[in-house]
């Protein structure tokens, strides 16, 4: 009986985690659609500080479709372990990348649906292959995890380096790195997804008619998510408004489940009772789907396609049909490929003024 109710608690948890990438990606392009029309009316953008967006409607409709993906996550973590339902929010990375190629007009090439396919194979593995945690099912037990020294010292530190950078580092360098704002998004996180699990547990409780308004770790909970979720949206949306849809998105991924993966080993223990090909498959999975976050947009700007293929394949496919390359075709080839060559690193050179440099960090 056990087995099949396990069973059934990770197909809701799968279905919910999965509704949740696609509101959640959609909200991206509703959020950025909504900041680039105040753009255009002048208004004084979020990267500056500025709150207008809070009176644009499509702006509202972004946070109303995050807010939708965050309940659908919020309730799969409580059926799924972190472990199953945080992979998956590659799914919302392919779903930006696809609308932003449609709505605003950031084209997806060759490299970015190989990138997308990846994240795909690389987020199944990790499902596959994904830690079992150990069984938390009263508020009590979740106050005793949560009060392990491991977890505490690794709460502080989420904590003083949301800090730093929110105070020392943002102000210097939040307008030209993308790491900053994005990085406090991603620790932060950590901490939401704690939250969720533990107030996911109380709601089983409240369900099951146990005194849970009264347990304080309740309260706790409620009031640290609301500030973690809070700090999130505030640097998020500078993000957005700076940086092209397309890198905020997946390096955001990368980051944050890089995070709460680490926040969940640390405070469910998953990983003691793991076997090795599990945990193989773990990490193989996981940069898996990194090495296709990277495809999908560090070669954005880059119009690669099928019908792009590399001059020399061409030459070697008339050479294998017995084709002799005259003089003048020599000529052409070579005089298309330096050509080709100057407007790509133009367009290179143009796209890191534009996205700031990562490696300034």
């Amino acid at each position: 009986m056990s087995q099949t109710r396990g069973r059934y608690d990770f197909c809701i948890g799968l279905v919910l985690a999965m509704s949740s990438s696609i509101f959640i990606g959609g909200s991206f392009i509703l959020k950025k659609k909504g900041l680039l029309r105040l753009a255009r009316k002048g208004s004084m953008r979020a990267g500056q500080g500025g709150h207008a967006y809070l009176k644009e409607w499509l702006w509202w409709a972004g946070l109303l479709s995050m807010g939708a993906g965050e309940v659908a996550n919020f309730a799969a973590y409580a059926f799924a372990p972190a472990t199953l339902v945080t992979p998956l929010g590659a799914l919302s990375v392919l779903v930006s990348a696809i609308l932003s190629s449609f709505f605003l007009n950031e084209k997806l090439n060759l490299h970015g649906k190989i990138g997308c396919l990846l994240s795909i194979l690389g987020s199944t593995v990790m499902v596959i292959h994904a830690p079992q945690e150990e069984e938390v099912e009263t508020l009590d037990e979740m106050s005793h995890k949560l009060g392990d020294p491991g977890f505490v010292v690794f709460a502080t530190l989420v904590v003083i380096v949301s800090l730093i950078l929110i105070c020392v580092v943002g102000p210097r360098h939040g307008q030209t790195n993308i790491l900053v704002y994005i990085t406090i998004c991603s620790v932060i996180g950590a901490l939401s997804v704690s939250c969720v699990k533990g107030l996911g547990i109380a709601i089983k409780e409240l369900f099951a008619g146990k005194p849970v308004l009264k347990h304080p770790l309740s309260s706790i909970l409620l009031l640290s998510l609301i500030v973690c979720v809070s700090t999130q949206i505030n640097y998020l949306n500078r993000a957005l408004d700076i940086f092209n849809t397309s890198i905020v998105t997946p390096i955001y991924y990368v980051i944050f489940t890089t995070s709460v993966l680490t926040c969940s080993a640390i405070l469910f223990k998953e990983w003691q009772h793991m076997a090795a090909d599990d945990i193989i498959g773990t990490f193989s999975g996981f940069l898996t789907i990194i090495v296709g976050i990277f495809l999908l947009h560090a070669f954005k700007d880059v119009n690669f396609t099928l019908a792009n293929l590399p001059l020399s394949l061409r030459k070697d496919d008339r050479a294998a049909n017995g084709t002799v390359l005259s003089t003048y075709d020599s000529f052409n080839d070579d005089e298309e490929s330096s050509a080709c060559l100057g407007e790509m690193q133009s367009t290179e050179s143009l796209s890191a003024r534009r996205n700031g440099s990562l490696s300034a960090f």
